[in-house]
């Protein structure tokens, strides 16, 4: 690409930012924002700089897509708030919070009233209407249904190393910090698994899994080890 195709390239880019303004779309710095023709955007999203939403995506009205996003194939409904993340060919409900700092992979579909918080990574996989997963989690080939907590730390364990299995999470489920769900298991409906447990088997609805080994205290241990007189 030479000189004079960039500038008409960049001028054709800004003309359609401008329609789009037009329409009733904010731009926070219409030059600053990568919106490819074809896209389409409701009235009321607020775009702030350095986004990029290409491959025909379409964004609901009233939104508000954060600086750095990256939107690629993928619908977002009315009312959601996409902070610096990046979604790929997947689909995203209504007043739904989204990053910072997300990444929806291929095939995921986030219902209405989520949140899919600071570095949570989503691939191949659904959460319904009120489920969140607000840090730090991976939710791989599994289906989640509403109203489930997703704890910090929390890794659905998809892939033995030559086979990859799904894993399915009934409504109103808990979900505690630190657990490895690994697939395939079934979480019944309204089912609670403690924090810090390693699942390898299905848990009846209405029921309590922990799932780890039991602590123990030797006392005077540091002390005997010199640990901490160690300069």
């Amino acid at each position: 690409m030479n000189y004079q195709e960039y500038i008409e390239k960049e001028e054709k880019r800004i003309q359609y930012n401008i329609s789009l303004m037009e329409q009733g779309v904010e731009f926070m710095d219409i030059r600053s924002a990568y919106i490819e023709e074809g896209c389409k955007i409701g009235s009321g999203t607020k775009i702030y700089p350095n986004v990029i939403v290409e491959g025909e995506s379409l964004i609901g009205e009233d939104c508000v897509i954060g600086p750095g996003s990256r939107i690629v194939g993928s619908t977002i409904g009315d009312r959601t708030k996409v902070d610096n993340s990046v979604i790929l060919e997947s689909r995203i409900g209504e007043d739904t919070k989204v990053g910072p700092f997300a990444y929806l992979r291929p095939n995921s579909t986030i219902g209405n009233n989520c949140k899919v918080g600071d570095f949570v990574e989503v691939k191949n996989s659904s959460l319904g209407d009120g489920t969140k997963a607000s840090h730090l989690s991976y939710i791989g080939d599994s289906d989640v249904g509403k109203e489930v907590n997703i704890g910090c730390g929390v890794v659905f364990v998809n892939y033995n190393g030559s086979k990859k299995y799904r894993s399915t999470v009934s409504d109103r489920s808990f979900i505690g910090c630190n657990v490895n769900l690994v697939s395939p298991v079934v979480l019944g409906e309204g089912s609670y698994v403690a924090a810090g447990s390693t699942v390898t088997t299905d848990v009846p609805a209405d029921a309590l899994c922990v799932a780890r080994a039991k602590g123990r205290i030797i006392e005077g241990w540091v002390s005997r080890r010199g640990l901490l007189n160690k300069k």
